[in-house]
């Protein structure tokens, strides 16, 4: 697993979102992006993590971030996800961990004593040149959009 720091360059990424769109970092140049990873659409933490990042959307908007999601699921599924929770940003499909594994945030996990490979929630603060300004490990999913705003 790659560990990225504050001040390193935000790997290029480039994949579909929820409507079979690409999307790619560039997208984001001169916009500070809230790049956010998440194990599965649907789950309890997940569902709770991205709901706080919508209900605090307007405030994130008004300092200049825009939000985008990644995990490892279907274009389709995080259709769904977005429908059932009204979610007002994309998400990105990575069903081929490209971006996962550049980022450095797939790799070995362990729950209830199993180990397998999965996505560990990690959120990356993107500024306007691409550069990370933050990454957050211990993602507190009722109460993110504070842990990103400070």
């Amino acid at each position: 697993m790659t560990t990225l720091k504050a001040g390193d360059n935000a790997p290029d990424f480039s994949g579909p979102n929820e409507k079979n769109e690409t999307i790619s970092l560039s997208d984001f140049q001169g916009k500070k992006l809230v790049l956010y990873f998440y194990p599965k659409d649907m789950t309890p933490g997940c569902t709770t993590q991205s709901c706080n990042l919508r209900d605090n959307y307007d405030m994130l908007l008004k300092q200049g971030y825009q939000v985008l999601g990644v995990s490892a699921d279907a274009p389709a599924r995080h259709q769904k996800f977005i429908d059932k929770y009204d979610l007002p940003f994309s998400l990105l499909a990575d069903e081929d961990h490209t971006v996962l594994n550049a980022y450095g945030v797939w790799g070995p996990k362990k729950f209830m004593g199993k180990e397998y490979d999965g996505i560990h929630r990690t959120t990356f603060v993107i500024d306007e040149n691409g550069i990370i300004e933050e990454v957050i490990g211990k993602v507190k999913t009722k109460d993110h959009t504070a842990q990103i705003l400070g």
